[in-house]
Parts: C-alpha cells; structure tokens; sequence
C-alpha cells in the first residue's frame, strides 16, 4: 500500500472522529460547516501530500511541490472565508475554523508518512 494512500485512510480516520466529537456540540448549521470542510480539507490533504511523495529526493522539485501546496493550503482557506462570507452561510465560523483546525491537523501527520522507503536509502 502506498503512502499516499495510508495518509487518506489515517487521515479520513481522524477527520471522521473529530467531526463525531464534535457532532454533539454543534447547531444543525454548524455541523452542516463542518462536514463541508472535511470535505474540503481531506483531497486538498492527500493531493499534497501525494505530490511531495512523488517529489521527495529531487531537492528542486520537492521544494516547489512544498511551497506550491502551502500556497495551495492558503488559497482553499482564503476562498472558503470569501465564499462563505459574501453568500451569508450559515455555519461559516465553524466552517472556517474547521477547515483551518482539519488542514493543519493532517499536517501534522504528513512525517509520520513521509518517512523515505528502504529501497530509497544508500
């Protein structure tokens, strides 16, 4: 299995329970926020992560991947804020929070699955 992959599964793992422990605390507004930034968080995770995985070794190319998904990561949050704020949702501070609490959250899973195989050492 590869990385990338065991990175979506912890990662849908732990934005599954984390929307469960939160489920509870929540209006039916603020829930309806929070599911859509797990949404949101989960691919926009695993597509950055996959792209490091796919550039890890090349210094260059791992170093643009890096900086391009920290950009990436930015974008998403500030186009949610913008949406969400211009359309009046309902929901949208546990929405923002959420998907700023989920992107940096997976985050810091990322070296647990960026470790370098084996085969890639000597």
């Amino acid at each position: 299995m590869s990385a990338s992959l065991r990175y979506g599964g912890t990662g849908a793992l732990v934005v599954g329970l984390t929307v469960l422990a939160l489920w509870p605390f929540l209006d039916p507004a603020g829930r309806r926020g929070v599911l859509v930034a797990a949404a949101i968080a989960l691919p926009v995770q695993v597509a950055a992560f996959a792209a490091l995985v796919r550039h890890r070794g090349r210094m260059n190319g791992f170093l643009v991947v890096w900086a391009g998904g920290t950009l990436l990561r930015m974008l998403v949050v500030g186009t949610a804020a913008l949406v969400a704020v211009r359309s009046g949702t309902d929901g949208a501070v546990p929405m923002l929070l959420a998907l700023a609490g989920f992107l940096f959250g997976l985050l810091l899973l990322e070296p647990i699955y960026f470790r370098v195989a084996p085969s890639e050492t000597g």
